[in-house]
């Protein structure tokens, strides 16, 4: 039976149970991974398919609570673009239980070694990776990040806590009951994937406490107001995720087609998603030629164009940019466009207005793609592919919990292997140090 979401935030409950609930579900999802790490990683395998197929007999479930879901926000007036995110249907279902198909499928990452030496002491010294131990992942719309979340720490020997976006709830708890089943059926503790079921955003503010240490990680994805409040009040690590501000940057020895076919296809195969397109620079020496091929097919596919004055002339069709144009994640079919002097100028844009998510190149001079390659400051940098490639599973992760924009411990999509901390195995014969 699909469990269902109250309609409104718990005002009737007292601050003091729901800090008791939190630091329960806390110190129940550290016990839990205590046990997850001492299992063996055909035990994590063997969960994560039996969550993939939990969710496969639990679809029509699923479907079902995410209706309800949708038809909520609708009422309420969510943005297109967040119904997008939103939304499930068979075919976007069918795609979470594959992600989780292929968590299970991929190298555990749990006591690999990375590296292993001797230095002049004698002592064997071995890198070995290790679980982290109990991630906290706060989200926002999308109830895919439910399942690729659970399965991607529970690859990593992680216990989780979600905090999904209220508007998803009955989607995120439809999937989570999915999940459990999963767990249980390895043997492993219902505790080792933990959900928060009320929608009071109180909730919030204790995991960011870090619930008695219970949580080691905080992990927040979603728009800047939510990363910013997590990187400020938490009082444990965080890894960031800020927005996609991206940029395609079309070098004056572009060819027109590729360069048509690839800034279209990162800006409009999904406008919602954080590795969209949302900049569109263009060589000055060239744009005569590449520009207007690239607004004519935008156009065909209604998406507003807004840009410089040299845009303007060459695309009549485009509307005047703004300042605040250049710095902005539109998630919807608008783009920026600027015509820059040359590479130079392009590289200070991407530097003054980027968000280090994902940037690429469209050129076929070597040289010229080697410089950006070497030069640019983002996560992920591409050169002749679309930035909607931004993602775990493009990356053979088989999901990703997020793109992290940070530059320390993890960075691009954050897979299971980036969910791992690690230690040092150090076998002596004996050796004391004089």
């Amino acid at each position: 039976m699909t469990q269902t979401a109250p309609e409104s935030p718990a005002h009737t409950q007292s601050d003091t149970d729901l800090k008791a609930q939190m630091l329960d579900m806390g110190r129940r999802t550290r016990a839990a991974s205590r046990a997850l790490a001492l299992a063996s990683a055909e035990t994590r395998t063997q969960a994560i398919a039996g969550m993939a197929e939990a969710l496969k007999r639990r679809s029509a479930e699923v479907l079902e609570a995410n209706e309800a879901d949708l038809e909520a926000a609708k009422a309420k007036g969510m943005a297109s673009a967040m119904m997008d995110r939103l939304a499930l249907d068979e075919k976007r279902l069918d795609g979470v239980i594959g992600a989780l198909e292929k968590i299970a499928a991929i190298p555990d990452p749990v006591g690999a070694e990375t590296a292993r030496w001797t230095p002049d002491n004698g002592l064997d010294i071995a890198r070995v990776r290790t679980p982290i131990g109990v991630l906290a992942i706060i989200y926002e719309s999308r109830p895919n990040v439910t399942a690729d979340a659970a399965a991607l720490a529970v690859r990593a020997g992680n216990a989780v806590i979600l905090r999904g976006g209220s508007e998803c709830l009955r989607s995120n708890l439809a999937i989570h009951a999915a999940l459990v089943e999963g767990l249980e059926s390895a043997g492993l503790s219902p505790d080792t994937v933990q959900i928060v079921t009320t929608r009071d955003r109180a909730a919030v503010g204790e995991i960011l406490t870090g619930l008695d240490k219970s949580i080691d990680l905080v992990i927040p994805r979603g728009g800047r107001s939510l990363v910013e409040r997590v990187q400020t009040e938490a009082r444990v690590a965080v890894l960031g995720h800020l927005e996609g501000v991206n940029h395609v940057y079309v070098h004056e020895s572009a060819d027109a087609d590729t360069a048509r076919d690839v800034a279209v296809n990162a800006k409009m195969r999904r406008v919602s998603v954080c590795g969209a397109a949302e900049t569109l620079l263009v060589d000055r020496a060239a744009a005569e030629r590449l520009l207007p091929p690239i607004a004519e097919a935008l156009t065909a596919l209604d998406c507003e164009m807004r840009g410089d004055e040299a845009t303007c002339a060459l695309a009549p069709q485009a509307k005047p940019a703004t300042d605040a144009d250049w710095a902005t994640e539109f998630l919807a079919a608008v783009i920026a466009v600027r015509v820059v002097d040359d590479m130079d100028q392009a590289l200070d844009h991407i530097a003054r207005y980027g968000s280090g998510h994902t940037e690429c190149i469209l050129a076929s001079d070597e040289a010229a793609i080697e410089r950006f390659l070497a030069q640019v400051d983002a996560g992920i940098v591409l050169a002749n592919a679309s930035t909607q490639f931004a993602d775990g599973g493009e990356f053979g992760f088989g999901g990703e919990i997020g793109i992290s924009t940070d530059r320390l411990h993890a960075r691009g999509p954050v897979g299971a292997e980036q969910l791992t901390s690690f230690k040092y195995a150090i076998r002596g014969r004996g050796q004391t140090r004089p």
